[in-house]
């Protein structure tokens, strides 16, 4: 019962998120994709409260890996869309946000019996990666390339620091020695692949691999 009332919960949060991120769009449409990619990433702590099985986690997730990438194709929801011309208007960044969101369900949901190590990988995508572009926009500071990609330093000071405390806070919650550093070290390398990573792969390399040394540190 509680799996069916998660699914339930889970749709009128995700409907809720795409009609009110219609208020950013003022701000432009870009200020309405953040807003999306940082408030989806909520609904990880949906799935933890709700759902006992990797099936039940995995349902949402794998439905909308369809519709996102149907969306991108033939622009079904515009909210979340970029516009012809926009830079990055070739990725599938959507796409492999819903990927993501679908593999970590099966793995932490499955066989670790650890959905904790998925909100790491989920929470750091959502919030450190999201406001790293919001605040990298935001603020003046100086610019770098890395390849054809241009970042900044505001940006990527951002991803640092609020992967830095996404990881203490689990660390000390699991009760890991060294949790400091160990927070450091995983934030430096979320914050290079972020850096690195092209046409919105972020979006499986960051949680991914965020939520891959975060089970391997603990």
């Amino acid at each position: 019962m509680n799996n069916l009332l998660g699914i339930l919960v889970s749709i009128i949060f995700i409907a809720v998120i795409m009609i009110s991120a219609r208020l950013f769009e003022k701000s432009g449409k870009e200020a309405s994709r953040k807003y999306i990619h940082i408030m989806l990433s909520n609904w990880w702590i949906i799935a933890m409260i709700f759902f006992d099985n990797m099936w039940s986690a995995a349902i949402l997730p794998a439905i909308f890996v369809i519709i996102n990438y149907l969306s991108y194709k033939m622009n079904l929801i515009k909210v979340m869309e970029r516009e012809e011309g926009e830079e990055n208007k070739d990725s599938l960044g959507t796409v492999y946000y819903a990927i993501t969101l679908l593999v970590l369900a099966l793995i932490t949901f499955g066989p670790l019996h650890n959905p904790i190590i998925g909100l790491c990988g989920v929470i750091v995508m959502g919030y450190g990666d999201g406001l790293a572009a919001v605040i990298g926009e935001t603020i003046k500071s100086p610019e770098f390339k890395i390849g054809n990609r241009k970042k900044t330093v505001a940006g990527s000071l951002t991803m640092f620091i609020i992967t830095m405390i996404i990881l203490m806070g689990f660390l000390q919650y699991s009760g890991s020695d060294f949790w400091g550093m160990k927070a450091i070290v995983v934030a430096v390398i979320a914050t290079v692949i972020e850096a690195v990573s092209i046409r919105g792969t972020d979006n499986i390399t960051v949680p991914l691999i965020t939520s891959l040394l975060a089970y391997f540190i603990v």
